[in-house]
């Protein structure tokens, strides 16, 4: 596939850059031909952060495993000075968080302990909060979740989880098929696993807010899936006349479709991601507001992994999966046996429309230079 010479329509100027040809439509990258070295990188990083899932699990936020949180205006203090003084008040394994510049969180896991155990620490934190925030114990604030309501947030997350693939799944299946439904819902998977495996692995806490996060991630990465796919299936209709010539293979039609909509997908990734990234540093790491730290960073790396997946797992895994079909088995075996020339998006585009016999007479042209020099390239 990727030895075939490319065809380009003539334009009369000297080549654009690497910029300019993926903007002008004249990219011809092999996706389908490299996927063993996409799928390998995938499945090394989802190995990794399931092994640390397997060893270190979740750091799970107190919404979902219960506990016990303390809040104090504290302007004056500092993480590790707040953490002292509640440790030194019977607090074991505390999570500091600093809420924008002024505010102090702890968090604690005390369901294990006794009633009259869990009220005398909790009175020992909120005073020794008061007294490291120069305030009166009556302005640090207290609040506590029980594990019965935390399994029940962890059960709807995965409700929610359960119910947007099965209707992902049943949306692609009758708007385009099966295969394609199922490559984009491994695609999905994939950046599930990714994005768990990140926040076991760094051991990020999982709050709410990542549980939305994700849920939108997983729609960013349908979204662009879809947008391959629907390119996808037009190229491959009967009405097309790529696939239809009978000189392209199923696997160099999707190549072509992915050139086609590469410069869409990093668009549209890096309008998503940017402001993401300006929210997680700006927000959560120069100003402070450590809530939006959960929620961008399940974001950034979702939508991260979401446009890797689109780009390089779900299409190939879709062209894996056609090629083993029999009409397309025989049509890769008969492009096989021929020299044939692969289009760029630009030219396949004009394919059809009124410049039609000005790109075909281009072809035989370019394809009678071509085709000799690759024939010559081969004897040495």
């Amino acid at each position: 596939m990727s030895d075939a010479p490319v065809i380009e329509a003539p334009t009369g100027e000297s080549g654009p850059g690497r910029f300019g040809r993926l903007y002008q439509g004249l990219t011809t990258i092999d996706f389908v031909g490299r996927r063993k070295i996409w799928f390998t990188a995938s499945i090394v990083v989802i190995v990794v952060g399931l092994g640390s899932l397997g060893i270190r699990g979740f750091n799970l936020g107190i919404d979902f495993k219960g506990g016990s949180s303390w809040e104090v205006l504290a302007p004056h203090s500092s993480i590790s000075a707040m953490t002292t003084a509640v440790e030194n008040a019977g607090l074991t394994n505390p999570t500091v968080e600093k809420l924008g510049s002024q505010t102090y969180q702890i968090t604690a896991d005390l369901n294990n302990d006794s009633t009259t155990v869990q009220n005398t620490i909790t009175t020992a934190v909120v005073n020794a909060m008061a007294k490291e925030a120069g305030k009166n114990s009556t302005q640090v604030s207290t609040s506590s979740v029980g594990p019965t309501w935390g399994g029940q947030v962890t059960n709807r997350a995965l409700e929610a989880l359960i119910i947007f693939f099965i209707a992902v799944v049943l949306y692609i299946s009758i708007r385009f098929e099966p295969k394609m439904a199922l490559a984009a819902f491994i695609a999905m998977i994939h950046d599930l696993l990714v994005t768990v495996g990140v926040y076991s692995l760094f051991g990020f806490q999982i709050t709410p807010d990542t549980v939305i996060a994700i849920l939108t991630i997983l729609g960013y990465s349908l979204y662009d899936t879809v947008v391959v796919f629907d390119r996808v299936r037009d190229n491959a209709s009967s009405t097309n006349a790529i696939l239809k010539s009978g000189t392209v293979t199923y696997g160099e039609m999707v190549n072509l479709s992915m050139n086609q909509t590469l410069a869409r997908s990093i668009n549209t990734s890096l309008v998503a991601i940017l402001p993401v990234a300006a929210v997680l540093v700006v927000g959560a790491y120069i100003l402070g507001a450590t809530t939006l730290q959960n929620y961008g960073l399940a974001l950034f790396v979702g939508l991260t992994s979401g446009a890797y997946s689109s780009i390089f797992i779900a299409s190939p895994l879709l062209a894996w999966m056609k090629e083993r079909e029999p009409r397309y088995r025989e049509l890769a075996a008969r492009v096989a046996r021929t020299e044939h020339a692969v289009l760029s998006p630009r030219a396949a585009a004009m394919m059809g429309s009124d410049q039609t016999q000005r790109i075909a007479g281009a072809t035989r042209r370019a394809t009678s230079m071509v085709i000799p020099r690759a024939r010559k390239q081969k004897r040495r």
